[in-house]
Parts: C-alpha cells; sequence; structure tokens
C-alpha cells in the first residue's frame, strides 16, 4: 500500500553534539556533515526495521477495503489514527470517524467494519497513522539508537572516494547483527 509521509520526527535519535562526542570530533566544522548523517542513518535503520523511531505521520492510501476489515500498514509501531476519509467516484471526501477503528498497537494492525463504505476504484481509502516509539530520542530502543550512532560513525570515516573495481559494505555487519537482533526480539 503506497505510504506519504506528512509529519516527519521534530528531533533525531541523537543530537549533532551527542554524536560529535561519540565521534571524538573536536570542532564544529562538520555540524552539518554529521546531522545529515544522523538523518540518513535514522532513515536507513527505519527502512531496514519497518519501525518509524520518532513519531511521524504517515499517509496510507488504499484502493479497497481488506475483506476482513483488518489493515496492517507495514510501518510501526503504530500510536494513533490521526484521521480516515473515503473518495467516492467524483473524488469527494467522505471523512469517516476514526473512533470507529480499534488500533491493535501490540499487532500493528487497524481495525474496523466500516469497510463496508465503498470508494472510488483507484486510491479511494486514506488513512492518517501516527507511528513511532515516541516523541523524544530517549524513547527509541537502545540497540537502534546505538544501530543509527554506528552507522553515523561508520560513514563520517569512511567519507572518501572508492576506486572502480572496489565494493564498500553500506552498513557494517554490527549494525545488521543488531537490527536482526531488535526483529527477532520484537516479535
Amino acid at each position: 500500500m503506497p505510504s506519504i509521509l506528512l509529519t516527519g520526527p521534530a528531533v533525531e535519535p541523537w543530537s549533532v553534539e551527542e554524536a560529535k562526542s561519540f565521534l571524538r570530533a573536536e570542532n564544529d566544522d562538520d555540524d552539518t556533515v554529521i546531522a545529515s548523517l544522523i538523518a540518513a542513518a535514522r532513515s536507513h535503520v527505519e527502512a531496514m526495521t519497518r519501525c518509524a523511531l520518532i513519531a511521524q505521520t504517515w499517509r496510507f492510501v488504499l484502493d479497497e477495503w481488506p475483506k476482513d476489515g483488518r489493515i496492517k500498514p507495514g510501518r510501526g509501531p503504530l500510536r494513533a489514527l490521526a484521521a480516515a476519509r473515503v473518495y467516492n467516484s467524483a473524488g469527494i471526501a467522505t471523512p469517516i470517524d476514526a473512533g470507529t477503528f480499534v488500533l491493535d498497537k501490540a499487532a500493528g494492525v487497524i481495525s474496523s467494519s466500516v469497510w463496508v463504505f465503498p470508494g472510488r476504484a483507484s486510491a479511494g481509502i486514506e488513512l492518517d497513522v501516527e507511528i513511532g516509539f515516541g516523541e523524544a530520542a530517549s524513547d527509541v530502543p537502545d540497540v537502534l539508537r546505538h544501530a543509527v550512532r554506528t552507522l553515523v560513525a561508520h560513514w563520517y570515516e569512511n567519507r572518501s572516494l572508492i576506486a572502480i573495481g572496489q565494493s564498500v559494505a553500506m552498513m557494517p555487519a554490527s549494525v545488521s547483527a543488531m537490527i536482526a537482533s531488535y526483529r527477532v526480539h520484537a516479535l
């Protein structure tokens, strides 16, 4: 199901100052680079885990209601359903009361019997969903925060050009192991 980021995270899992301390970077020359590496590492860990580390709002678009009325957005952890709407064939939106949906936060499923409302044939249903572990960096599980920090360090230390014919791992094996460990324990 297609998804659109509506509101990104207000903070990152690590501040630039925290990352600089970990990197032992003593001057401010690379602050912009470090900030972008933190955002890129968070995004990479989110893609690998299908979890939003910091609270965000996403719009999920469906063509039709699932037959069982259960929608699994594929990203999590679920926090809240902010809005729901169905578009008719003329493109006019009808809001659906978010209170009619049940969020099974543990299973990452949004359920409702409102699936009887028809929508247009393509992209007729929109759900605006809040996902993420919390509003603060401290809400993120330690193993995932450490994965972000380790990626930042790896990318910071490996910024040079690579000669043709060589390959470079985008993610150190230690970070892959951290993410795999989180996935096993989170299920």
